[in-house]
């Protein structure tokens, strides 16, 4: 299928989407949300894949959104006159928010390779991944307070789960750039490499040992993660057990220990297909 907004493909497990309107600056449009909900649903549904892989092209990985959405005629028309017209803002926002928590809630680990300028919505973006790797051009900014509003789609939420919430606080009253080594300091960015293509290459080379690993293990280790970061180490720690208890699987052991006496690749089954409830068959009698 071609898209407006991205490059997609899937080889050897790992799923690669790639913004692609560089001469825009791969800004983010209401196509830019329909598209990228329509793959992440697609992959989330059929698992075939089992890392996904975000980069871009051109001179920044997104200048976050496009201002003349907004715009008479734009797409999105955000009534501030009255309030029934504000109260449909907030449902607004969560058809936008659901774009990416569809990354966060994907079944799958999501790399993010960050080029250039990473702006506004970019960063809503790569805060729902699980892993940012970063060239050394690249920057990140808040930029939403440099247009007179607050950041709405994710980063004043996520982002203090990620770096100390002081940074936060800096780049969302100041609008200033946080460079990709500031950015590896605080914890945002897991590697910083010397270039783009340098970047890529360790991205694909980290996904396909990811795919080389179980993938309901690492489905599990996600749910994990998330839920330890959101609640009490009790809390998370009882969720475990039960996570554990429903994915255990003694085949995957058995396996990985027979792979490696044996010198080969271990295999492990994917994911199966999930069946959306209201597509199932049925008729009315």
């Amino acid at each position: 299928m071609r898209y407006q907004c991205f490059d997609f493909s899937i080889d050897q497990k790992i799923a690669h989407l790639r913004f692609n309107r560089p001469d825009a600056m791969n800004t983010m449009q209401p196509v830019f949300f329909r598209e990228l909900v329509n793959i992440l649903q697609q992959l989330q549904r059929e698992a075939s894949a089992r890392v996904l892989v975000i980069s871009s092209t051109g001179k920044h990985f997104t200048a976050g959104m496009a201002l003349d959405v907004f715009a008479a005629g734009g797409g999105i028309t955000l009534d501030d006159q009255q309030a029934v017209g504000r109260a449909n803002i907030a449902l607004a926002l969560q058809e936008m928010h659901q774009s990416f928590n569809l990354i966060e809630q994907l079944r799958m680990p999501v790399i993010t390779a960050i080029h250039g300028g990473c702006i506004g919505g970019g960063v809503d973006l790569i805060c729902a991944a699980d892993i940012r790797l970063a060239s050394q051009d690249a920057f990140f900014c808040i930029q939403e307070i440099n247009i007179g509003m607050t950041a709405d789609l994710g980063t004043l939420q996520r982002l203090p789960k990620l770096i100390p919430e002081g940074i936060v606080h800096e780049m969302a009253y100041t609008g200033r750039r946080l460079p990709a080594a500031r950015a590896q300091a605080v914890g945002l960015i897991n590697e910083v490499f010397e270039t783009q293509q340098a970047m890529l290459d360790a991205a694909i080379q980290m996904a396909k040992e990811i795919t080389e690993k179980p993938p309901v293990a690492i489905w599990g280790s996600k749910q994990a993660i998330h839920y330890a970061r959101d609640h009490s180490t009790q809390d998370a720690l009882q969720q475990m057990g039960w996570l554990q208890s429903g994915i255990w699987q003694s085949a995957n052991l058995m396996e990985a220990f027979m792979a490696k006496q044996q010198g080969r690749a271990p295999q492990f089954a994917d994911l199966a297909t999930l069946h959306p409830f209201n597509e199932a068959p049925y008729q009315l009698k």
